[in-house]
Protein backbone atom coordinates (compact mmCIF):
# COMPACT_ATOMS: atom_id res chain seq x y z
CA UNK A 1 0.00 0.00 0.00
CA UNK A 2 1.70 3.50 -1.51
CA UNK A 3 -0.08 5.12 1.70
CA UNK A 4 1.83 3.34 4.43
CA UNK A 5 4.64 5.18 4.10
CA UNK A 6 3.75 8.34 4.17
CA UNK A 7 1.21 8.17 6.78
CA UNK A 8 4.31 6.44 8.63
CA UNK A 9 6.86 9.35 8.51
CA UNK A 10 4.57 12.22 7.99
CA UNK A 11 3.42 11.04 11.48
CA UNK A 12 7.41 10.62 12.60
CA UNK A 13 8.14 14.28 10.60
CA UNK A 14 4.87 16.60 10.29
CA UNK A 15 3.17 15.64 12.92
CA UNK A 16 5.04 16.42 15.53
CA UNK A 17 5.93 19.39 13.97
CA UNK A 18 2.33 20.62 14.26
CA UNK A 19 2.66 19.72 18.21
CA UNK A 20 5.51 21.65 18.56
CA UNK A 21 4.38 24.40 16.91
CA UNK A 22 0.62 24.38 18.72
CA UNK A 23 1.87 23.52 21.90
CA UNK A 24 5.66 25.15 22.31
CA UNK A 25 5.36 28.07 20.40
CA UNK A 26 7.91 29.54 22.03
CA UNK A 27 10.49 27.08 22.19
CA UNK A 28 9.07 24.90 18.97
CA UNK A 29 12.50 24.54 17.71
CA UNK A 30 13.98 22.96 20.76
CA UNK A 31 10.77 21.24 21.09
CA UNK A 32 10.78 20.20 17.30
CA UNK A 33 14.40 18.81 17.63
CA UNK A 34 13.90 16.79 21.19
CA UNK A 35 10.79 14.91 19.18
CA UNK A 36 13.10 13.89 16.55
CA UNK A 37 15.80 12.82 19.05
CA UNK A 38 12.83 10.82 20.15
CA UNK A 39 13.47 8.62 17.04
CA UNK A 40 16.28 7.09 18.96
CA UNK A 41 14.38 4.79 20.45
CA UNK A 42 14.78 2.77 16.91
CA UNK A 43 17.91 1.79 17.98
CA UNK A 44 16.56 -1.03 19.35
CA UNK A 45 15.34 -2.27 15.41
CA UNK A 46 19.54 -3.32 15.44
CA UNK A 47 18.58 -5.87 17.88
CA UNK A 48 16.77 -7.94 15.64
CA UNK A 49 17.00 -9.99 12.86
CA UNK A 50 16.43 -8.91 10.04
CA UNK A 51 17.03 -5.65 11.73
CA UNK A 52 14.18 -4.55 9.00
CA UNK A 53 11.29 -6.20 7.88
CA UNK A 54 8.43 -4.16 6.76
CA UNK A 55 6.01 -6.57 7.91
CA UNK A 56 6.45 -6.80 11.45
CA UNK A 57 4.92 -4.46 14.08
CA UNK A 58 7.47 -3.27 16.49
CA UNK A 59 5.14 -2.69 19.20
CA UNK A 60 5.91 -5.08 21.95
CA UNK A 61 8.34 -6.39 19.53
CA UNK A 62 11.26 -4.36 20.37
CA UNK A 63 12.53 -3.55 23.66
CA UNK A 64 11.95 0.07 23.62
CA UNK A 65 8.51 -0.56 21.68
CA UNK A 66 7.30 -2.50 24.78
CA UNK A 67 4.39 -2.11 26.75
CA UNK A 68 6.92 -1.52 29.78
CA UNK A 69 8.37 1.07 28.01
CA UNK A 70 5.30 2.60 26.55
CA UNK A 71 3.96 2.75 30.67
CA UNK A 72 7.49 4.60 31.64
CA UNK A 73 7.05 7.20 28.47
CA UNK A 74 3.49 8.13 30.26
CA UNK A 75 4.65 8.56 33.20
CA UNK A 76 7.56 10.81 31.60
CA UNK A 77 4.14 13.35 30.94
CA UNK A 78 3.20 13.61 34.67
CA UNK A 79 6.31 15.67 35.12
CA UNK A 80 7.26 18.85 33.58
CA UNK A 81 10.86 18.37 33.15
CA UNK A 82 10.33 15.25 31.10
CA UNK A 83 7.15 15.80 29.80
CA UNK A 84 8.10 17.04 26.00
CA UNK A 85 10.72 13.58 25.95
CA UNK A 86 7.37 11.82 26.93
CA UNK A 87 5.00 13.19 24.29
CA UNK A 88 7.93 13.17 21.92
CA UNK A 89 8.05 9.40 22.70
CA UNK A 90 4.33 8.41 22.51
CA UNK A 91 3.99 10.45 19.19
CA UNK A 92 6.77 7.87 17.59
CA UNK A 93 4.90 5.22 19.47
CA UNK A 94 1.31 6.21 17.68
CA UNK A 95 3.11 6.82 14.36
CA UNK A 96 4.30 3.22 14.80
CA UNK A 97 0.57 1.91 15.94
CA UNK A 98 -0.52 3.60 12.64
CA UNK A 99 2.10 1.46 10.70
CA UNK A 100 1.11 -1.98 12.24
CA UNK A 101 -3.04 -1.16 11.71
CA UNK A 102 -2.08 -0.30 8.08
CA UNK A 103 -0.32 -3.95 7.65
Amino acid sequence: MILRPFAHYGLHFIFPLLIALLLYRKAWKTTYFVFLLCMLIDLDHLLATPIFDPNRCSINFHPLHSYYAIAVYVGFLIFKKTRILGIGLLLHILADVVDCWMM
